[in-house]
């Protein structure tokens, strides 16, 4: 797309890339695993798939259920025969009794006491102490099949309180009996999500593979709010469960969308609102046909003076001052309604620009009402209405704006904006067409037309639309920036980077203004193209070295330095990209990929010997 959508569009088209190429992106990274892990597209797998877990993973002599993802597990139905090998959903029941026992304690596991008060009394230590080991371990191991038998009949402070015997008598750390015990606390009434993190802990620092206790324990994080270690825990999970367990895949997916929503709207209500990058604002700008400076009145207010000025500033790109020149001048009072529309116009633009709907909605508002054939303040309402979700206030605010002034061109490409987004591409090449029709020396609409071919299906028309464009607006980059675009979608990379070349070349001749997507898009191109990552990180670079702030040099460089198992430099380029996301929405998808690749990041460092198995997933993706 051309204007301001421009850098979405692009953003979009990185993410695109590498979803559909994620199985030799990833196969690609795994070599370099060692040092940094896969990238964030592991989270994305589904479905059993890899090499088969080695039993001390996934296999333990483990009563209670495998809770995935914290979910109790269901009542059995009466009449089913119980099974005493490998359960459905779980591992392996343990039934066996041990050779002998303590004369103090029952070995009928049949008999499930109703309460703690009617099990025997508790040895005391010195009793414990004196028991040779071997009488120890069978004795623990008595009490845990004990807590196994109540637990399965729902008695579960009974069978906490065994598998505390258990602990007790143990003459060396189990992690089995913690686990087990945790599972118990989630059925305490109310359920002791505290015990549960603290005897999920205990279990994993005696044997930190143990997925159960892992699992459950990112569960509990999850449940008491604390996201950030749910989804540590839950990543951790996954990928030493190769994948293969579907519950634990969506809870860490929930987990991840969960806490990225929480971060994105606590960024969003703690930072001050700020204005995005000059490409960007230049490109909503251009996205206009320019408006007539307002002539001073005969007799100008100070209010008149100060607005005068504000244009000045926006001719200039100048757009902090013009900001706020244009607040200083309505607070002064201009003193013509053509005037006062055009400064609450541009308030509002910059107000949008910045994310701050309401703010925007108001003065667009504003603007209508003192001058309601003001069609552009319309167009720009209907964009608030747009971000807001509100499809039919949208388009009132565009029949208004043709109610008001059905010859003005610019309602017609903006309309088409909307249908363009929204995949109407009919609706949109025809209110493309309408726009050029009215005025042919507006570039975007051109080039909006040719693209909504394309998306048609017209490609021979939508290619002949651009050629003529790029004839008719030869020192203009935007028309030879979007067919190389248009060309790399077809897979022609060899003109596509010729055309981003052209564009780039016409770029630098300018003194201001400089577009800097042709230098992302050709370095997306050469990744593609040619796998080459250091000639796209040197590109994505020159962009940001023109303009710091620029979104889609910074989204693009994110990705790739994610994909090229460079993780902590990706975290820090998603770091900048949250900085300066304007958007909710888009906050929320930089999160996404900030805080999975953090939560990666933690697992190479907590399972450094583990590393090879994020190899042997990436493998199992191919």
């Amino acid at each position: 797309m051309a204007d301001a959508d421009s850098r979405d569009a692009l953003v979009d088209r990185v993410t695109s890339f590498v979803a559909d190429n994620k199985r030799a992106i990833v196969a690609g990274a795994a070599a370099a695993v060692a040092v940094g892990g896969v990238g964030y597209y592991l989270y994305t797998h589904r479905g059993p798939g890899g090499p088969s877990s080695s039993p001390k993973d996934v296999e333990r002599n483990d009563a209670a259920p495998d809770e995935q993802a914290g979910t109790p597990a269901k009542k059995k139905s009466k009449g089913k025969k119980r099974k005493t090998t490998k359960e459905k959903d779980g591992p392996i029941l343990e039934e066996r009794k041990p050779k002998s026992t303590a004369a103090s304690v029952s070995d009928a596991t049949e008999d499930v006491p109703a309460s703690i008060k009617e099990l025997e009394p508790k040895l005391a230590a010195a009793q414990i102490s004196a028991m040779p080991e071997s009488e120890r371990l069978q004795l623990a191991a008595t009490y845990k099949s004990r807590g196994n038998e109540c637990y399965k009949k729902q008695k579960y402070e009974v069978a906490a309180e065994l598998y505390t015997r258990a602990i007790d008598v143990s003459p060396r750390p189990d992690a089995m009996y913690y686990s087990n015990r945790s599972a118990c606390y989630l059925y305490f009434k109310p359920p002791r999500y505290d015990l549960v993190i603290e005897d999920c802990t205990a279990a994993l620092a005696i044997d930190k593979l143990y997925i159960k206790p892992l699992t459950r324990r990112a569960s509990a994080y999850e449940t008491t709010g604390r996201l950030h270690e749910a989804l540590r825990d839950f990543t951790a999970s996954v990928i030493l469960d190769r994948f293969k367990t579907e519950a634990t895949n969506a809870a860490l997916d929930r987990c991840l969308k969960s806490l990225a929503s929480k971060v994105a709207s606590e960024t969003l209500k703690s930072r001050e609102p700020r204005l995005p990058s000059a490409t960007f604002i230049a490109a909503f700008f251009a996205s206009f046909r320019p408006q007539p400076k307002p002539p001073l009145p005969e007799s100008p207010t100070q209010g008149d003076t100060t607005f005068d000025l504000a244009l000045d500033a926006l001719a200039a790109s100048d757009y902090t001052h013009c900001l706020s020149l244009t607040t200083e001048a309505l607070e002064q009072g201009i003193s013509t309604p053509l005037a006062q529309a055009y400064a609450y116009n541009l308030k509002g633009t910059f107000f949008f620009l910045m994310g701050d709907t309401p703010s925007a909605k108001a003065a667009f508002e504003a603007s209508i009402k003192a001058l309601p054939s003001f069609t552009n303040s319309h167009v720009k309402l209907a964009s608030v209405f747009m971000d807001m979700g509100d499809a039919e206030s949208t388009m009132k605010q565009y029949e208004l704006a043709l109610a008001a002034n059905p010859r003005d061109p610019d309602i017609y490409y903006q309309r088409g904006q909307v249908h363009f987004i929204m995949g109407q591409y009919e609706r949109a090449a025809q209110d493309y067409q309408k726009s050029t029709d009215m005025d042919d020396k507006f570039v975007f609409s051109h080039i909006q037309l040719a693209v909504a071919q394309y998306k048609l299906g017209d490609t021979g028309t939508s290619m002949k639309t651009f050629r003529k464009t790029m004839r008719n607006f030869p020192n203009m980059s935007e028309p030879f920036n979007y067919y190389g675009e248009l060309l790399l979608d077809q897979g022609n990379f060899d003109e596509a980077v010729k055309k981003f070349d052209e564009a780039i070349a016409i770029e630098k001749k300018k003194t201001a203004h400089f577009n800097v997507l042709p230098i992302v898009n050709k370095g997306l191109a050469m990744f593609q193209w040619k796998n080459d990552f250091r000639a796209a990180e040197k590109l994505c670079k020159e962009a940001l070295e023109i303009d710091p702030e620029c979104e889609a040099a910074i989204a693009t460089l994110a990705q790739l330095l994610l994909q090229h198992a460079r993780l902590d430099e990706a975290v820090e380029m998603f770091g900048r990209h949250v900085t300066i996301a304007r958007s909710e929405m888009e906050l929320n998808a930089t999160l996404n990929y900030k805080l999975a690749t953090e939560a990666q990041l933690e697992f190479v460092r907590n399972y450094p010997e583990r590393a090879e198995m994020l190899s042997e997933v990436a493998r199992s993706l191919q």
